[in-house]
């Protein structure tokens, strides 16, 4: 107790030192304390310093939890952190975050119990919330069973539930980051069988190659007429094919064309000078891919009519010229997971080709 380090009384003003020292002695006294007349004034200051705060210590300590809450009351503000209101949802989110923290959602007044209608609503299955039809072709494909090329589609043409001839559809999840320039897959495949599908091609070319994209089998074709079309916002074509010389004047309309994946470009072979030889391949079946922000590249190769050996053909292509796409710096695996569907069917799980 004496090697406290608490403030030493003041003394009051005309006292000597001995007479201070004796009236000392006799307030520790009183105190029960255990100094002498051998400690020095400055230690029985100290000591009895000490002795009253153990004291009040003690006596808070003591005081019961309801004259604590009043006094608590009485020293509340009118208004701020410190008013009644404050006081009162801060007690409330408290007891909101312990009963968070024990999982209790129980209603906690009369009116949220009255909204309590009835058990909570069980979610069913998803397969179990698809059609009839798709649940009966799902059962053809087992979960978690990984199909060899071959065997995907000749299941992916088994397991159509459309009454319509669906595309099929591959689905490649690779190991690239499309936010790096040289890992941003994008490239062109001809599809030997072709998509299945009634391409519309547009060329926007001098007015010598408009005869030779004529007889290639272009739909539209055009300079200034084609320009006033776009004015009008006239988009009547699936992709457009347009010499180098004239993509400046595209400029103007890179907002019309370019939300919709049509803006000329040259590693899609949009953008050529022989116009007649893009469209012809446009019309064979040139389809343009891309990896996507997830990093999987989607494309339709065909159509369940095809049949399982002319989709392979078709599969084949896409796959060779993925893989020609590789990047050098990729140090990770380039395929992740290959997967095949139709329009509405379910997903088969395929063997990485290309690994």
């Amino acid at each position: 107790m004496l090697g406290g380090h608490e403030k030493p009384l003041v003394p009051q003003k005309g006292l000597k030192p001995m007479a201070k020292k004796a009236e000392l002695l006799a307030e520790a006294k009183k105190l029960k304390l255990d100094v002498t007349d051998k400690n020095t004034i400055s230690q029985i200051e100290i000591a009895i310093n000490n002795a009253k705060s153990d004291a009040a210590d003690a006596e808070v300590a003591a005081t019961p939890v309801e004259e604590v809450v009043a006094v608590k009351e009485v020293k509340t503000a009118k208004a701020g952190k410190r008013s009644e209101k404050a006081l009162a949802e801060a007690e409330a989110k408290i007891e909101k975050e312990e009963r968070k923290e024990k999982g209790d959602t129980s209603p906690q007044s009369p009116e949220a119990e009255a909204r309590v209608k009835g058990p909570r609503p069980v979610t069913r299955p998803k397969i179990e919330r698809r059609g009839k039809a798709y649940r009966k072709v799902a059962e053809l494909v087992e979960k978690d069973k990984v199909y060899s090329l071959a065997d995907a589609l000749e299941l992916a043409v088994k397991t159509n539930p459309s009454k319509f001839d669906a595309s099929v559809e591959v689905h490649v999840k690779l190991g690239v980051d499309p936010r790096q320039a040289d890992q941003n897959i994008r490239a062109t495949v001809s599809l030997p069988n072709g998509t299945g599908k009634t391409i519309r091609v547009a060329v926007f070319a001098p007015e010598a190659d408009h005869a030779g994209a004529k007889k290639a089998g272009a739909d539209v074709v055009g300079d200034e007429t084609f320009l006033a079309q776009l004015d009008k916002e006239i988009v009547d074509f699936d992709i457009l094919v347009a010499t180098p010389a004239y993509m400046p004047r595209l400029g103007k309309y890179a907002r019309l064309l370019g939300p919709r994946g049509l803006m000329p470009n040259p590693k899609s072979g949009t953008v050529a000078t022989d116009v007649a030889k893009a469209t012809k391949e446009a019309k064979a079946g040139k389809v343009e891919y891309r990896v996507d922000k997830q990093a999987i590249v989607h494309l339709s190769i065909g159509k369940v009519s095809f049949g399982a050996k002319s989709l392979a053909e078709n599969a084949k292509a896409f796959f060779d010229s993925l893989q020609s796409q590789k990047p050098t710096s990729l140090k990770s695996s380039y395929v992740k997971s290959t997967s095949l569907s139709t329009t509405q069917g379910p997903g088969i799980k395929v063997e990485n080709v290309i690994n």
